[in-house]
C-alpha cells in the first residue's frame, strides 16, 4: 500500500530567534528552552532525545534515549555498554543528538564525542533507579536475539523473587556526550525557519545564521 503524504502541511508560527537575543554560550540557550518545555507540560518526555552512532558495519542508527543530566561539560545519559549503541560508541565516539519539541516547534541538534563517565557517577545513578528498572537492566542482554517474549519475563520474575540488593552490572553505564556543535532550529511561517549553528572554537563559541 503506497501513500501519497505530499498535502500534508502546517504553518509554524510559535516563536523566533534574533542574534540580538542570543548568549554566548550555547549551553545557556539549551537550559533556557529545555526549562521552557518542561514547564509547560506539552512534551509526554522532554529529556527524550535521538541519539545517532555509526555502527561496526558502517551503517548509522538513530534511537531514542533519555537525557538525564546537564552539566558543563555535557549531557549524560545510561545505557548497557554492551548493546549496539554502546559497542558502536566504543569503536567511533562520535555521535548526535536531537531533541524535537513539536508543541513549541523547536529542535535542537548537538553534535560531539561520547565517554564513559565515572563508575561512581554510574552507580550513584543506578541505586537511584527503582527496583523495577534495577532488575531490568541486570537481566538485560541488550540487543542480543531472544526466543520469546515469556524467556525474559521468566529471568525478571526469578530475579525479583530473590531477596538482592541488586548492584549495577559492570556492563551498564552513563556516557557523557561533550558537544563540538549545537544548532538551534525554529519553525518560521513560509517555511522560512531560523536556524542558529553553535560551533566550537578552542574554549569559546561563535554562532552564525543558517540559510532555512
Amino acid at each position: 500500500m503506497s501513500k501519497d503524504l505530499g498535502n500534508y502541511r502546517k504553518s509554524y508560527l510559535k516563536g523566533f530567534l534574533n542574534e540580538k537575543d542570543l548568549p554566548l554560550d550555547p549551553l545557556e540557550l539549551f537550559n533556557s528552552w529545555f526549562s521552557n518545555v518542561d514547564s509547560k507540560k506539552s512534551e509526554i518526555e522532554p529529556n527524550a532525545m535521538s541519539l545517532s552512532t555509526i555502527c561496526l558495519d558502517g551503517y548509522p542508527k538513530t534511537r531514542v534515549v533519555l537525557l538525564k543530566k546537564i552539566t558543563k561539560k555535557g549531557l549524560i545519559f545510561f545505557t548497557n555498554y554492551k548493546s549496539v549503541k554502546g559497542v558502536s560508541i566504543n569503536k567511533n565516539s562520535k555521535v548526535c543528538l536531537s531533541f524535537f519539541w513539536s508543541s513549541l516547534e523547536q529542535q535542537i541538534i548537538i553534535m560531539g564525542d561520547a565517554s564513559k563517565i565515572s563508575e561512581k557517577e554510574s552507580t550513584d545513578y543506578f541505586n537511584s533507579r527503582p527496583i523495577g528498572s534495577k532488575i531490568g537492566a541486570i537481566i538485560s542482554d541488550q540487543s542480543k536475539i531472544v526466543p520469546s517474549r515469556k524467556f525474559i519475563e521468566n529471568k525478571y520474575e526469578k530475579l525479583s523473587n530473590k531477596k538482592n540488593d541488586y548492584q549495577r552490572p559492570k556492563n551498564w553505564g552513563g556516557f557523557i556526550v561533550e558537544p563540538i556543535s549545537y544548532e538551534f532550529w525554529q519553525g518560521r511561517d513560509n517555511r522560512l525557519h531560523d536556524r542558529i549553528l553553535y560551533e566550537r572554537e578552542g574554549k569559546s563559541w561563535n554562532y552564525k545564521r543558517l540559510s532555512p
